[in-house]
């Protein structure tokens, strides 16, 4: 089997890992309100999960 020729630096290795770092948030759309929020996850503008109100928000 082959063999690198050189050892691959540690900066380099963390500049290929890190490109996989910065991804945007997947987001859900609330369909009593439109506001977006995290998937599977509480609504935090209304407090809905879905379809039930889970907890009580202050507006």
């Amino acid at each position: 089997m082959a063999q690198p020729k050189r050892k691959q630096s540690k900066m380099r290795s963390a500049k290929r890992r890190g490109a996989n770092r910065f991804k945007a948030p997947l987001l859900a759309k609330d369909p009593t309100d439109g506001t977006a929020h995290l998937p599977h996850r509480v609504n935090p503008a209304n407090g809905m999960y879905r379809g039930r109100q889970v907890i009580e928000v202050d507006l």
